[in-house]
């Protein structure tokens, strides 16, 4: 493939989208792709920096009060022959605003089709830098240049409800990787801090760009901060002003490379005060180095920060709060350590050669679209029958093993009976649909397998008319000794693209492990594997149920006695993720009323030897017999059953106040990012 990147910044200028160019230009290269870059004139570019791509620099102008920043207004008719001259096969906008207007034009002329990757809040920069009155015309220009674009893709769920309320329809959720190797806690450097906090302070960092729409100066609130040493990284037009405010803070000027990967894992904790963040890849840097985050709860940090998980987030403007936040976890050595844990598992399996991946499936996307070979949308679910009538009910089935089966979720139910998260979910569809309700299966079997799903479940559940499948499977194959997790994922892959072809909407979920030592030689298989689901998701339109960004369902708490299943807990946390990725209204609501009304403590913890006996023998004299659990078992429920809340009951659960009618077509911008990544 041959892709012309059009960059409003890039080399020498290091900044957020620079580095993003590099990552994505690096695994073109080893995947044997052809690029050409098309940038802004800035200063001289080492070619070893380019990861074998072609580079062409164009006349620019530096942004007043920010030189670093540099403007090209090319010609239409130049830049087309040069595109024309490289023939690419997608044309990739950067960051698009000047330059990538043009570029959108250019690529409509040669034909070619365009993805435009928003990364820069513009309109937003406008009341930092004193012309607020700019902020309507820069919004519908957004709006122009991304309706122009094939395909738009989106960092954070925050981008594409700015996008959505722009009038930007259609728009994907592409988050940006982390490099793991060069990010990692193991870079943490005792002399650095000795010299940087002699008297033995906590470290607490800010690296960034020293400019208005950083906010930078919102860290004087730290000033009271007892025992803490303030470290700035970075440089830009507000540097001098903020020496000023901040006289006792360390300022290093820009650091880039291993100097600033040391720097980064050295710190305490790292701050981001910055409200017009698309994605703010320092705050996932950070995690990385296993560094707990304090930022705001605006736009980007709201997709990385897990609250009281690993780091936390304060109310945008607060900044009592965030004072008090940062005092928190400068008081606290042992709760820094745990967030930063946390922090660093939290990243794992977010590597830049996955993420490209995607923008691979991306760029194929947007050729076939171009092409009219898919539709400008995700297809909708099957045609409908012509016998069923409107407002019918929803058709939705379960398939997988033991977990979808509901295996040790016996709340309230009948002795030998379970529920299980997709019995939740269903229940959790039919209330957000009051009146036409869910009509649901379940043909889940516990010990079966990624083939057994995909040749039987699935074309099973197909063959009943579902419109909406979830599938949660993979735990059984991933414990073989000979597993290879990718070649697992693109079996399971199959399964997304025959369902895809079939005009059903797909629910998956990522398999996951408790938090035991018992299964610790088994992360980095499971992690491969998610790895690879993630990517396939993706270029089959599917839901995923990305469990890393819920670690409670990784806790000891959500898992039963026998150690392998969830207990009644771990179903319902992972019913209310799965209802959360569809897009369901009121799904946190709800979560909590059952939590207080429902299923109480569960039993999860017994003795090693009671474990042995009641779990781990029977399991390993089944091995010996050469059977499984689920030998001569049938599904729960094999045919389509109502499940129906009337209206007024539905309302009442919530102290009559209706919930929204839910349906699979997506009904918001985190929907619609949600269903196609």
């Amino acid at each position: 493939m041959k892709v012309a990147i059009l960059a409003e910044s890039f080399l020498p200028h290091m900044n957020g989208v620079t580095h993003s160019l590099l990552q994505v230009l690096g695994h073109l290269e080893r995947a044997g792709h052809e690029a050409l870059v098309i940038a802004p004139r800035a200063g001289r570019v080492d070619e070893t920096e380019l990861r074998g791509a072609h580079l062409l620099q164009l006349p620019s102008t530096p942004l007043p009060r920010y030189p670093q920043v540099r403007i090209a207004v090319p010609g239409l008719r130049r830049l087309t022959a040069a595109l024309a001259e490289f023939s690419p096969d997608v044309v990739h906008l950067a960051s698009p605003f000047v330059l990538g207007w043009q570029g959108a034009r250019a690529a409509e002329a040669i034909g070619v089709p365009s993805v435009a990757v928003y990364q820069t809040d513009v309109p937003a920069y406008a009341a930092r830098y004193g012309i607020p009155a700019a902020a309507p015309a820069l919004e519908r220009h957004v709006a122009r240049l991304h309706g122009r674009a094939t395909l738009t893709l989106a960092p954070s769920n925050s981008a594409l409800e700015r996008l959505d309320a722009l009038g930007v329809s259609g728009a994907r959720l592409w988050r940006r990787g982390v490099d793991l190797v060069r990010f990692r806690p193991g870079r943490r450097d005792e002399a650095w801090r000795r010299r940087i906090a002699p008297g033995g302070e906590v470290v607490v960092g800010y690296v960034g760009r020293l400019a208005p729409e950083k906010q930078v100066e919102d860290l004087r609130a730290l000033r009271g901060v007892p025992g803490i040493r303030l470290v700035v990284v970075g440089d830009g037009p507000s540097r001098d002003e903020l020496e000023a405010l901040l006289p006792d803070a360390v300022f290093t000027g820009f650091l880039g490379g291993e100097e600033l990967a040391t720097t980064l894992a050295s710190f305490d904790v790292f701050v981001h005060p910055g409200e017009s963040e698309t994605f703010c890849q320092t705050v996932q840097e950070a995690h990385a180095s296993g560094v707990p985050v304090v930022a705001t709860g605006a736009g980007g940090p709201l997709d990385l920060v897990r609250q009281s998980v690993d780091g936390w987030l304060y109310r945008p403007g607060d900044l009592d709060e965030f004072a008090a936040r940062v005092t928190d976890l400068a008081g606290d050595a042992a709760k820094r350590r745990a967030f930063g844990r946390a922090a660093r598992r939290g990243v794992e399996g977010r590597g830049w050669d996955v993420l490209c991946e995607e923008l691979l499936g991306h760029y194929r996307d947007a050729r076939a679209r171009a092409a009219g070979l898919v539709p400008a949308e995700l297809p909708a679910p099957a045609a409908p029958d012509p016998a069923r009538a409107v407002g019918a009910p929803l058709r939705f089935v379960a398939v997988g093993d033991s977990l979808t089966e509901g295996l040790c979720d016996d709340s309230r139910t009948a002795p030998g009976e379970y529920r299980g998260w997709a019995d939740r979910l269903a229940m959790l569809l039919a209330m957000s649909r009051p009146g036409p309700g869910v009509e649901y299966a379940n043909l889940a079997v516990r010990s079966r397998r990624i083939r057994d799903v995909v040749d039987e479940q699935l074309p099973a559940a197909l063959a009943l008319g579902a419109e909406l499948v979830g599938i949660f499977v993979g735990g059984n194959d991933l414990v073989q000794r000979s597993a290879d997790p990718v070649a697992l994922a693109d079996q399971l892959g199959e399964g997304l693209r025959a369902a895809a072809a079939a005009g059903c909407r797909v629910l998956v979920v990522t398999p996951f492990l408790p938090e035991r030592w018992e299964v610790r030689g088994l992360r980095a298989r499971f992690a491969r594997f998610d790895e690879r689901l993630r990517a396939l998701a993706a270029e089959h339109g599917a839901v995923l149920v990305d469990v890393e960004h819920a670690p409670e369902l990784r806790a000891r708490s959500s898992w039963a006695a026998d150690r392998v299943h969830l207990n009644p807990a771990g179903h319902r946390t992972l019913a209310y993720a799965a209802a959360r990725s569809l897009g369901i209204p009121d799904a946190a609501v709800l979560a909590d009323l059952e939590l207080a009304l429902h299923d109480g403590a569960h039993r999860t913890r017994v003795s090693g030897p009671t474990w042995m006996a009641l779990h781990v023998l029977p399991w390993v004299v089944r091995r010996l017999r050469g059977r499984t659990a689920g030998e001569g078992r049938s599904p729960k429920r094999p045919e389509l059953a109502l499940l129906r809340i009337p209206a007024p009951t539905g309302a009442a659960l919530l102290e009559s106040k209706r919930l929204p009618e839910w349906s699979p077509p997506r009904s918001s911008a985190s929907q619609r990012a949600a269903n196609r990544n």
